[in-house]
């Protein structure tokens, strides 16, 4: 706390010189009366003179300043407005893990902190606080991590570090927080990825195993069983190398996904070489293609072949998983959504359906509604991850609709 100093105050005088000036005028009556001599009275009027200039520089006579509470009494407004420019959250908090200060950055990410209540108001992370606690009383800088798990998870790196003001001799934490939601995120995906790829993988490997070692045993001389083994084998084959296709896709695309493209694709002719692609397919499983196209051509600038695989990809997906409703329905429109027009194209089968449950989980790699049929119609729990990938390169949008028994529409928006 500072003293405010206050504009055009006048001058009071203090008890001290009251108690001197009347002391000195009793000396002068009892000097008038005859009661002092002059010597004397001069002597008493000089001692009083000194014991009230004493008074008037050391006493407490002066009149109480007015204070006012400083939000950061240690920094400066030089070192406020560069707290303030952060884009990382930072506070301020005293020993007592009072909050002192916050930037705009804090103030957005923690509405609900608020000046002078105990930070632990507002961030209650065991390790964060464990982290302050150490710092104020080593007043050496603590590192930490900061889980808020409400109302999304987030993670922050907790700077803690201590600072003692000279001027005013107190101590304070200053805490900066770093954001790395994304990186924790991404290490998640990835741990989960490698775990669900291996466990794809060893499946058909094992069973690979297994039928070799049986027709290099008991096996070795049955026609019939070894034909058989030999059929399972080279599904399970099939089965490994689709699903090292798709692994080496998704790596493919990581690794352009900030890259956008930069070539002309006419989609009338596409979504025409994508039909023409599937009938065999469409014929080997009694399905009818309804292609809806508009008269005029539409141009978009993107990759031709990672669009093809999109368009594919949905269209295969289609028939598998939605071939009971006898047909499925290719169309490509022109829209105006709300940042410009939009080429849309929409894959829409009218099988079984999908639980609104599931609905938002399925872009998730390896995730499946029902893991068996899926490997049964040789899925592997990848395609719509790629398709996602292929539309976020394209700046796209991807929505699916679905309801148990009246089919699935997934629908691409792409920026004209």
């Amino acid at each position: 706390m500072n003293p405010r100093p206050e504009a055009g105050r006048t001058f009071s005088p203090g008890p001290g010189l009251l108690v001197g000036a009347a002391a000195a005028l009793i000396v002068l009556a009892l000097l008038g009366f005859g009661r002092l001599a002059v010597a004397d009275a001069a002597i008493t009027i000089g001692m009083i003179a000194i014991a009230t200039l004493i008074t008037l520089r050391f006493g407490s006579t002066r009149r109480p300043a007015v204070y006012e509470i400083e939000i950061v009494p240690g920094l400066g407004a030089e070192a406020r407005r560069f707290a303030d420019i952060l884009t990382e959250p930072c506070l301020v908090i005293n020993e007592r893990s009072v909050l002192e200060y916050l930037n705009p950055a804090a103030a957005r990410n923690f509405p609900r902190a608020r000046l002078g209540d105990p930070l632990a108001f507002t961030l209650r992370d065991p390790d964060l606080i464990n982290a302050i606690d150490t710092a104020i009383a080593t007043e050496l800088p603590q590192n930490s991590t900061l889980h808020i798990a409400v109302p999304n998870d987030v993670w922050y790196r907790a700077s803690v570090v201590p600072y003692r003001m000279r001027e005013h001799d107190r101590l304070q934490i200053v805490i900066s927080l770093y954001d790395f939601t994304e990186q924790k995120r991404t290490d998640r995906m990835r741990t989960d990825f490698i775990a669900n790829a291996s466990h794809e993988l060893r499946t058909p490997l094992t069973s690979l195993i297994g039928f070799i070692e049986t027709l290099q045993g008991p096996a070795a001389k049955d026609e019939v069983a070894r034909t058989r083994f030999l059929g399972i084998m080279r599904a399970q084959s099939e089965r490994m190398s689709g699903l090292i296709d798709d692994l080496l896709s998704l790596s493919r695309l990581e690794l352009r996904q900030h890259v956008k493209p930069t070539t002309e694709v006419n989609l009338n002719l596409l979504l025409r070489e994508v039909a023409e692609s599937l009938e065999a397919k469409l014929e080997g499983n009694g399905l009818t293609l309804d292609l809806q196209l508009p008269t005029e051509p539409s141009i978009v600038i993107g990759d031709r072949q990672e669009l093809f695989e999109v368009v594919e990809n949905l269209a295969d997906n289609a028939i598998k998983y939605g071939g009971g409703g006898g047909r499925i329905e290719i169309a490509l429109e022109q829209r105006e959504g709300r940042t410009g027009p939009l080429h849309a194209i929409s894959v829409t089968d009218f099988g079984a359906g999908i639980e609104e449950e599931h609905v938002p989980r399925l872009t998730e790699r390896f995730y499946r509604v029902d893991a068996e049929s899926s490997r049964r119609k040789k899925g592997t729990g990848l395609g719509l991850a790629i398709v996602k990938h292929i539309v976020s390169r394209h700046h796209g949008q991807l929505a699916i609709r679905s309801k148990p028994g009246e089919g699935t529409r997934v629908e691409i928006l792409l920026p004209r």
